[in-house]
């Protein structure tokens, strides 16, 4: 059973229609007493890193996915839900994230060359090997809208990078927990893959 937590704006439609398509049910997460009845976890969500972290500890599921990782079950967070994971980030107001992958996520620099928010597709760079990117060849496109971005404590904890002026995190993990600034969702076959993956993967690297 795939959980899927929603955090901040957005929706999560798409997600758990590419989810369900894979042949993997599905339950969205909404409080305390769905955590025992899924064995993975998805932490998406749109929005300001404050306000989605103020909905977490306004209804207790901050601390809840704390001890589902600590179950060792795998979580996949993405897009937004990939930036809390860390342990702070500025956007809407300095705040402290979920702490489970040390960093922290600041403001994409203006630059007259690149626009923000970074939004399109770009090809990212593969920095090490994990189990959500088995069977995705190199150098393909994935769908990116961000306007913040997650700096990683330790080169360690960085899956991949996507160059836009700078290198920018795209995947990130860390033990069974695992995220990716970009929506496979909306990725096509390679963010389908990735979700197949996820959902087959153990939380073990």
């Amino acid at each position: 059973m795939i959980g899927i937590l929603s955090v901040g704006a957005g929706n999560i439609g798409s997600l758990q229609n590419a989810i369900f398509n894979l042949g993997f049910d599905t339950r969205l997460v909404s409080s305390v007493d769905d955590f025992p009845l899924i064995s993975h976890l998805v932490l998406p969500g749109v929005g300001a890193y404050s306000t989605a972290m103020s909905d977490l500890r306004s209804r207790n599921l901050d601390s809840q996915i704390l001890d589902y990782v600590s179950s060792g079950k795998p979580l996949l967070g993405i897009c937004l839900g990939m930036q809390l994971l860390s342990t702070s980030g500025e956007e809407g107001s300095l705040c402290q994230g979920l702490g489970l992958i040390p960093g922290r996520v600041v403001k994409i620099p203006h630059s007259d060359n690149l626009r923000v928010p970074h939004m399109g597709w770009n090809d990212i760079h593969v920095k090490r090997h994990h189990p959500i990117f088995d069977g995705v060849r190199p150098g393909v496109d994935f769908y990116f809208v961000h306007s913040y971005h997650f700096i990683a404590d330790t080169d360690d904890s960085i899956i991949s990078s996507v160059d836009y002026g700078m290198q920018i995190t795209a995947a990130i993990g860390f033990n069974n927990v695992v995220g990716t600034q970009f929506h496979p969702e909306k990725s096509q076959k390679n963010g389908i893959r990735i979700l197949e993956n996820f959902c087959l993967w153990d939380g073990k690297c």
